[in-house]
Order: C-alpha cells, then sequence, then structure tokens
C-alpha cells in the first residue's frame, strides 16, 4: 500500500504461478529432405525495452503440428502487464544456435490475455509482421499452485483455569513441522472466561499447515489470553492431519493438552483439558485465477475529477492541461491501470465519466455524466477511447465543484447489485477515480462505500497533485474497516488509494503495480466469503469458514 510518507512503491507479489503449455499447427516447413524440427522459445518483458529470455522447450522431430511436453512455469503477476514472445525455431541439430536457426514464427501477447482465456490460439507472424505461412500457436494456462485448505471446527473441555479472578481466556496455535523447528500455521481467536470454549470456524491452507503431506507432525497449543502478551500455557499436543480426520470421520477427534511442565510436578496429573476438533475437511479454495479463467469479467469504469481546483485546463500550471507531448497526470493514471485491467473485460468497453463539472447547454453541475456526452451508451472503444473521450470533453465543459465522490460510487455500486443475483461469480466491478482535491461529500462517501463493500467491486482512488490526501488515505481501510455516520461497518477493505506524486519519476509500471495490487486478494475474499464458485467451476465452494484476526 503506497501512501503519502511512505518509502516508495512497494514491490508487488506474485500472485501464483502459472504453467503454460504450448502447441503448434501448420509450421513452415524449411527442410528438404524431412519436416522442421521445431523448439519454442520464451521471452518476457516486464517493463522498458529488454526482453528475457525464460526457456525453451524441446526439440520435436520432423512435425509441422507439434505439442510441446515441457510447459513453461511463469510468476503471474496481476498488476503488471507481462508482455510475452513465443518464437518458434527449426533447430536442424543438437548444437544450432538461434542465430543459426530458421525462424517460423512468433506471437505476442499478454500474460492476462492468456489467463483471461484460458487459452488462446493465434496466427504466427514474421518480425515484419507478416503471416508465417498459415502457422498458428495455441497457449494453454494453468494454474501451478496447492490451493487446497482444512475447514475446522474445534472445541476445547475443562481446560485449567488460569485467571484468578475467572476462568481462562483460551486460544489455539497451529504449528507446521520445518528443518528449523515449529512455524505458526494459524491463531484462533480468543474465547472470553470459559473452560469449555467453541472457537468460530477456521480455515488453514494445506501447505502452511503440513505443506501438502498429510503424515507430517502437527502441533496444537493452546493458552490463556493475557492482554499484555504474556499469554499462560494450558497445554499442548502432536498429530498429524490424517489423525485428526480419521478421529473427525465419525463424530470427533479428542487430543489431551498436556503441559509437561505440570505433569513433572503434580503426581496424579492426566491433562491440562481436552481440545475437541469436530471437523476437519479438506477442501478447494477458488483462487483469483480460478475465477478468471472460470469466466470472471473484471469491468472497468472511470471516473475523472473535473473540479475548479484542476486549473485552468488552458494554462501550463493546470492538471488538466495537455502539454505538446499529450501527457498529463490524468492521462498517465488512465493509460498505466487501464493497459493492465483491460486484458480482463472481453469486450474492451469501458464507461468513463466525469465529475465536478458544468455541463453545456444549460451548465448544471453534474456530478456523474459520460465524458462522451451519450448517456444512453456512456461505453469508450478501449483505453485509446476512453482517452480521445477525455480530450474531447475537456474544452467543452467548464471546471467547476464541489468534489463530491458518492454519487459515481453508487452508479457503480448498481451494477454491482445486478450481479449478485446471478447464481455465480461471473461479474467483479473496478472503479478508478482520479481526483486532484478534498472529498467534500465525506459522510456520503463513507456510506457509499460501506454499501459497496457488499458488493463485487473494489475502489482505486489515485491522487493527482499536491492537495492534501488524508481524507483518501482515511478510506483507504487498511487499519481498520471504514464505519459509516450510521455506525454501519464495512464487510471489507475495498479501496485503494495512491497519490500520483510518487511515481512522477518512476516507471509508469509501477503506478499500475501498487494500484492494482489488492484486487486480486478482494475479488477471492468476496466471492469467497460469498460462497460464490466461478461461472465454470466444476464443484461449489463449502460453507465460509473465515479465519478471525489473532487475539
Amino acid at each position: 500500500m503506497a501512501a503519502v510518507g511512505s518509502p516508495g512503491p512497494k514491490v508487488p507479489e506474485c500472485v501464483t504461478k502459472v504453467a503454460l503449455s504450448i502447441s503448434c499447427e501448420n509450421l513452415l516447413d524449411m527442410d528438404a529432405f524431412s519436416k522442421s524440427d521445431p523448439l519454442c522459445v520464451l521471452l518476457m518483458n516486464s517493463s522498458g525495452p529488454h526482453w528475457c529470455e525464460i526457456g525453451r522447450t524441446e526439440r520435436i522431430m520432423n512435425c509441422l503440428n507439434p505439442k510441446f511436453s515441457k510447459s513453461f512455469v511463469v510468476d503471474y503477476y496481476f498488476e503488471m502487464v507481462q508482455k510475452l514472445r513465443f518464437e518458434m525455431y527449426d533447430i536442424d541439430s543438437e548444437n544450432c544456435s538461434l542465430q543459426d536457426a530458421d525462424f517460423l514464427g512468433e506471437l505476442e501477447c499478454t500474460m492476462g490475455q492468456v489467463v483471461s482465456s484460458r487459452n488462446i490460439t493465434r496466427p504466427l507472424v514474421h518480425k515484419d509482421k507478416r503471416p508465417a505461412g498459415k502457422g498458428t500457436i495455441t497457449i494453454c494456462a494453468e494454474e501451478r499452485t496447492d490451493n487446497r485448505v482444512v475447514d475446522f471446527e474445534a472445541e476445547g473441555r475443562k481446560l485449567d483455569k488460569k485467571d484468578f479472578f475467572g476462568k481462562s481466556d483460551p486460544f489455539l496455535e497451529f504449528h507446521k513441522q520445518t528443518e528449523t523447528g515449529w512455524q505458526l500455521a494459524h491463531r484462533t481467536e480468543v474465547v472470553k472466561n470459559t473452560l469449555n470454549p467453541t472457537w468460530r470456524p477456521f480455515r488453514i491452507p494445506l501447505p502452511a499447515l503440513c505443506g501438502g503431506d498429510v503424515e507430517r507432525p502437527i502441533k496444537v497449543d493452546c493458552y490463556d489470553y493475557n492482554s499484555n502478551g504474556s499469554h499462560d500455557f494450558i497445554g499442548c499436543f502432536e498429530t498429524t492431519l490424517a489423525q485428526i480426520q480419521q478421529g473427525s470421520q465419525t463424530y470427533a477427534a479428542e487430543f489431551e493438552c498436556i503441559n509437561s511442565k505440570k505433569k513433572q510436578k503434580k503426581k496424579g496429573y492426566k491433562n491440562s483439558g481436552v481440545i475437541v476438533v469436530k471437523k476437519c475437511k479438506i477442501v478447494k479454495e477458488y483462487t483469483f485465477l480460478d475465477y478468471i479463467m472460470g469466466g470472471c469479467q473484471i469491468n472497468f469504469t472511470i471516473a475523472i475529477d473535473f473540479t475548479g481546483s484542476n486549473g485552468d485546463p488552458s494554462s501550463a500550471q493546470s492538471l488538466h492541461y495537455i502539454n505538446p507531448q499529450g501527457y498529463n497526470e490524468y492521462l498517465a493514471a488512465i493509460w498505466a491501470v487501464g493497459n493492465v485491467i483491460q486484458d480482463y473485460d472481453s469486450d474492451k468497453m469501458f464507461p468513463a465519466f466525469g465529475f465536478g463539472a458544468q455541463l453545456p447547454p444549460t451548465w448544471q453541475v453534474s456530478h456523474e455524466f459520460p465524458i462522451n456526452f451519450n448517456p444512453a451508451n456512456p461505453f469508450c472503444e478501449g483505453i485509446e477511447g476512453v482517452v480521445k473521450a477525455y480530450q474531447y470533453c475537456l474544452p467543452q465543459v467548464k471546471l467547476y465543484g464541489p468534489t463530491n465522490f458518492s454519487p459515481i460510487i453508487n452508479h457503480v455500486a448498481q451494477f454491482g447489485k445486478q450481479a449478485m443475483q446471478q447464481e455465480t461469480a461471473s461479474q467483479y466491478f473496478v472503479l478508478l477515480i482520479i481526483t486532484d482535491g478534498v472529498i467534500t461529500d465525506m459522510d456520503q462517501t463513507l456510506r457509499a462505500v460501506v454499501n459497496a463493500s457488499r458488493l463485487p467491486m473494489s475502489i482505486i482512488i489515485v491522487g493527482v497533485g499536491g492537495a492534501d490526501f488524508s481524507a483518501m488515505e482515511f478510506l483507504d481501510g487498511d487499519d481498520g474497516f471504514l464505519r459509516c455516520p450510521t455506525g454501519e461497518t464495512a464487510m471489507r477493505d475495498i479501496v485503494q488509494f495512491v497519490p500520483f506524486r510518487q511515481f512522477q519519476n518512476a516507471p509508469q509500471e509501477m503506478l499500475a503495480q501498487s494500484v492494482l495490487a489488492e484486487v486480486p486478494g478482494q475479488v477471492v475474499g468476496f466471492f469467497n466469503s460469498v460462497r460464490l464458485r466461478p461461472p465454470q467451476g466444476d464443484t461449489p465452494l463449502p460453507d465460509p469458514a473465515a479465519s478471525a484476526p489473532p487475539p
């Protein structure tokens, strides 16, 4: 999360690993007395002019319709435009270099295009973009990760009393065995003042719990919570996931909670209580790519601030001034974020709105007007269409005010409500707001964000210029969920704010990485919480078992 005063853009985290499998048809035949011996080379470009080789497939002898067994496993980043180039060569001998090989054609695309389609088939072309005969290449994407989780339901019975004026405030810690010792995998919530606690259902990723090995030892510690952090140890036990599953298949798996120090001191010591695992079930948790590959569309809406605080667009000091190079901060934000998000929308038609301007011919102020001036069809064709509409709109309107966010948030939320009527996770909405000023309808905006947090929707705010953006940072609820004036709390954090000034001297891709970093987690978190599977998903999700915050 980038915020004012932070040290700078953070390095993006890999969403997952994707395996790319390659096959071709009708390759050029470059050999006189046999067929071509094709090999595929994958290169990637994430920023700048330089391409980096990722790997090569095996060479297949005498084949114009190859299916390569070796796949490319690539780190996938949602918030980056990862350009891919697949180059096909005819390799006539083991020692043949690419410089000496016959070129059979290439394809350039993006990772987003591949994963959003699951597989693509495109014609191969020469370096000068001429068709390479009738050759085509097919790229299939498959997520390579263990996304299984374990659903637990647990309770305690007759735990030791640790509090002088009460009972105990017990919680559990689950640990995975590693080469360097026990590693904490999960901590339950605290159940106050009881010796017979029932913890809320919780979920632990299988790799975090046991590395995917159900026979690997697991250690469970039970503590009495103290607010000063010096929690009192009640007891522990060791087991395996296989043992827990076996016991819970009948009624429940029961484990004695042992305090070794107490056992040494007390002659007739039996245990410090019993931990009962009533449910232990390994299930699949849908990932971001499950939803994208399963047909979920990311719908992208742009909202642009046309308030007077931006300055006269004809002045070089204005944030809306378009210099001879065709650049300003608004355009930079549209290009940077739009170039990434457009790969996840099949029709590439984006609604774009303005707010805070007086519109001809009545010169009434509007906080929700299509920048193409077509209320019946506010969609622009591609990011290029959004830019053209913005450039056409700018001289037609009068910059005015105030800076109201709630109308456009509520506008997009209406589509989110319609999507909730679907039986699958078919639509998710991302609203990009580009603004220079202080929010003037904060109470209404808070209410709009809280309501939107219950919908398949995320809000990205890019602050341009040097204004005070403290209100924007408040909306970005990383430090706690928002609460509207009526007391209603947001279901989840859906707002991401980034000040553009942090990226003025950074590559354009860095802005996109920062503002889009949280979107995959927001998509997954929402759809898993409401138990919506991908449109083409194989099985429904089980009931959610959201983990509680640690004590």
